[in-house]
C-alpha cells in the first residue's frame, strides 16, 4: 500500500464515485479531494464526504479555493474583459485551471504516487487537468478509468450497485456546474446547432420584473463595492449574482472550438459576470488612452484564450497579468446600471480619471484646446500619406 497513495480530484458524481470505488478496490490509498470554486455549499460537503468514505476512500477533504480563483485568475478576467467568442465569460474552463493546481499541490504536499480524475476522453478538462497535473507533478502517474476504459453511463452505475452502492445515479435532464464565475449548462439542446435551451432549463427563473438601478464601484479595476456598500470583491460576486439573476440576466449559449478540434455548444447563465466585465470596460472606455485599449483588447483576448486551453502555468502568463495590471492604475470610479428582465443597461460612469474632460472640449460641439487654423493644418498633414500613395500611383 505504502506505493499506491493516490489522490482523486472528485466531485460526488457518477464518473468520481465510480473511480473512487474501483481504484479503492484495486488497492490504491484513496485520499478523495473536492475543491470548492463557488459550487458547493456546507450541505453538499458533507455528502460529498459522506459518499466518498462509504465507497472506500481513506480520506476526505474540501479545499476551500474561493478567493484563490479570484486572485489567480477571476481578477484578470475582469481586468482582459475576458469573453470567449465575445460571448463566454470562461465559467467552468477558469475554475478547472484552479481546481487542477490545487490537486496537484496537495499530491505533492502528502507524497502521492498518482492523481486521478474522471474525464472522459471527448472534451476539455481531460487536457486542462493532465497539463497542470505533469508540469506541477512530473513524477506523479495520471490514472483515467472513464476515459481508458470507454464506460458507459450503464456500466458505471451497475459497478457500484454491484457493490453495494444504492445512491440514486439518476441522470438530470440537463447537467449543471455552478462556481462563483457562472453556472454552465448542457442538455440534448447543446448537442445540436439549431435548438436553443428553454428558459426552465436555467436554474435562475425571473422574479423581478420592476427596472433597478445599482452603482458598481472598481478600484484599479477590482469590483469593490455595489451602491456605496464595500466589500471585498469574492463577496460583491457573490451578492451581484443573487440579484442580478433574479431579471434572468446573463443567459446565453457559447459556441466555440475545443482543445481537441471539434465545435463544442454549452448553455450558461453569468449574470455577475457578464455585468462586472460589461461596466469595467465601460470605465475603461472613459479612464485609458486609446492604445491602451487596443493593446488590452489584443491581450486579454489571449490570455483568455490560453487560459481556457489549460496553459495556465506558461509563463507568459505572468507576464500577461504584469500588463494587465499595470493598465487598471487609473481604472477607477462608479458605473451606473439599469437591470432589466433579460438585459441590463449601462447608463454612465463617475471618475476622478475620465479622460472625457469638458475642460479640454466638447466633441461635436466646441473645440477649447486648439484654433481653426491649427485643425486645418493637422487634417492637411495628415492627409499627406494617402495623397501621395495616390499621385504616385495614378496608373492603378
Amino acid at each position: 500500500m505504502e506505493n499506491k497513495k493516490l489522490v482523486l480530484a472528485y466531485s460526488g458524481g457518477l464518473d468520481t464515485s465510480y473511480c473512487l470505488m474501483k481504484l479503492s478496490q484495486e488497492g490504491y490509498e484513496v485520499h478523495a479531494i473536492s475543491v470548492n470554486t463557488g459550487g458547493f455549499n456546507t450541505k453538499d460537503i458533507q455528502e460529498m464526504k459522506s459518499k466518498a468514505l462509504q465507497m472506500g476512500a481513506k480520506t476526505y477533504q474540501s479545499i476551500n479555493a474561493l478567493d484563490t480563483f479570484y486572485n489567480k485568475v477571476v481578477k484578470y478576467l475582469v481586468f482582459g474583459n475576458v469573453l470567449k467568442n465575445n460571448t463566454y465569460p470562461l465559467s467552468v474552463s477558469a475554475e478547472r485551471i484552479v481546481q487542477a493546481t490545487e490537486i496537484a499541490a496537495y499530491a505533492n504536499k502528502i507524497g502521492a504516487n498518482a492523481i486521478a480524475h474522471g474525464s472522459t476522453g471527448a472534451g476539455n478538462d481531460q487536457v486542462r487537468f493532465d497539463l497542470i497535473f505533469q508540469v506541477m507533478a512530473p513524477d506523479i502517474e495520471i490514472i483515467t478509468p472513464i476515459r481508458d476504459q470507454k464506460l458507459s453511463r450503464e456500466a458505471e452505475i451497475d459497478y457500484l450497485k454491484e457493490n453495494g452502492v444504492t445512491l440514486s445515479w439518476e441522470k438530470a435532464q440537463y447537467s449543471i456546474n455552478k462556481g462563483l464565475w457562472g453556472t454552465s449548462l448542457g442538455g440534448k439542446e447543446t448537442l445540436t446547432s439549431n435548438e436553443s435551451l428553454p428558459d426552465s432549463a436555467y436554474p435562475s427563473q425571473v422574479q423581478n420584473k420592476k427596472p433597478e438601478n445599482l452603482n458598481l464601484h472598481f478600484e484599479k479595476g477590482e469590483f469593490v463595492g455595489i451602491n456605496d456598500q464595500m466589500d471585498n470583491p469574492v463577496n460583491n460576486i457573490i451578492k451581484l449574482q443573487d440579484q442580478a439573476k433574479k431579471f434572468g440576466i446573463g443567459r446565453d449559449t457559447h459556441v466555440g472550438d475545443t482543445i481537441i478540434g471539434i465545435k463544442g455548444r454549452v448553455g450558461f447563465e453569468a449574470a455577475a459576470p457578464l455585468l462586472i466585465i460589461k461596466a469595467h470596460h465601460l470605465l475603461e472606455k472613459h479612464t485609458l488612452s486609446k492604445w491602451q485599449q487596443f493593446q488590452k483588447e489584443q491581450l486579454g483576448s489571449f490570455y483568455g484564450m490560453l487560459l481556457h486551453e489549460g496553459q495556465y502555468l506558461d509563463p507568459v502568463m505572468r507576464d500577461l497579468e504584469a500588463f494587465l495590471i499595470n493598465s487598471q492604475a487609473t481604472v477607477s470610479g462608479k458605473v451606473f446600471v439599469t437591470l432589466h428582465p433579460y438585459r441590463f443597461e449601462l447608463n454612465g460612469i463617475h471618475s476622478d480619471h475620465d479622460l472625457m474632460n469638458a475642460s479640454f472640449g466638447s466633441y461635436g460641439e466646441i473645440n477649447k484646446g486648439w484654433s481653426a487654423d491649427d485643425a486645418k493644418g493637422f487634417i492637411k498633414l495628415l492627409s499627406n500619406q494617402n495623397k501621395i500613395y495616390q499621385i504616385v500611383n495614378k496608373n492603378k
